[in-house]
């Protein structure tokens, strides 16, 4: 056999057993997460949620988050089902990631954001959908400091009269929840107080909700709502 026919022969052996050894399953790494997705769910109580929520807020609060269920080998787990735990109505602002901020991975949280957290139509919606399909036994309506939605529907008509029309409509939702807050108060205060007010309004508007509070499946959800702190990271819960 001359050299350059061994050599392409050589060369035929060598790519056949890459190809086979492409198509061997690759081992997972030593610790890696994985997920079945015909696994049965974990079935929460509202109180056992909140206590995951506050853990978690708690390590991302310390620095020392654990980033669970975020693998590829995870995440590929939950291609044909989910199984949340919680449904978290947030603002839309950038500083407040819910997932990182609770220290929850992939398939954890049914998130729903709006600027304001404020509960529209398609909020209502998105939550009785978790509630009712998904069969989430906590929603948590989360409001921030300093939220700019708040901040700005506390200015006065004619400056919010030089907004585009959408977030006019959507300055006066909020509205409402700042119509008892001390004009005396300074604007620092007001939008401190504004936020809570807005995240109460809120609560209480889900809560007389009945399609929401009566699932055709289950149990009502749990309905609370909380405050982040932009500078501590911490959550904190209204009573």
């Amino acid at each position: 056999m001359t050299t350059s026919r061994f050599l392409v022969r050589r060369t035929s052996w060598l790519v056949a057993i890459a190809l086979c050894a492409s198509m061997l399953p690759v081992p997972a790494a030593r610790g890696a997460e994985t997920h079945s997705a015909t696994a049965t769910a974990e079935v929460l109580t509202a109180n056992a949620a909140l206590g995951q929520l506050v853990a978690g807020n708690q390590r991302f609060v310390v620095g020392k988050p654990t980033r669970a269920r975020q693998t590829a080998a995870y995440r590929s787990g939950l291609t044909t089902s989910q199984h949340p735990f919680a449904t978290i109505l947030g603002c839309s602002d950038s500083r407040v990631p819910l997932e990182l901020l609770f220290d929850q991975g992939f398939g954890d949280l049914f998130v729903i954001r709006v600027a304001g957290n404020v509960v529209g139509t398609d909020e209502v919606g998105s939550i009785q959908y978790a509630v009712h399909h998904l069969h989430t036994p906590l929603v948590v309506v989360l409001g921030h400091e300093s939220c700019g939605a708040v901040t700005s529907a506390l200015l006065p008509a004619a400056d919010r009269a030089k907004e585009p029309k959408g977030i006019q409509a959507l300055l006066t939702e909020i509205e409402p929840a700042l119509s008892e807050l001390d004009p005396k108060l300074s604007q620092t205060q007001r939008v401190h107080q504004g936020v809570e007010a807005n995240v109460r309004r809120s609560v209480r508007e889900l809560q007389a909700n009945a399609e929401l509070m009566q699932p055709h499946e289950g149990v009502a959800p749990e309905i609370v709502g909380a405050v982040y702190d932009l500078e501590t990271g911490k959550v904190r819960l209204l009573k």
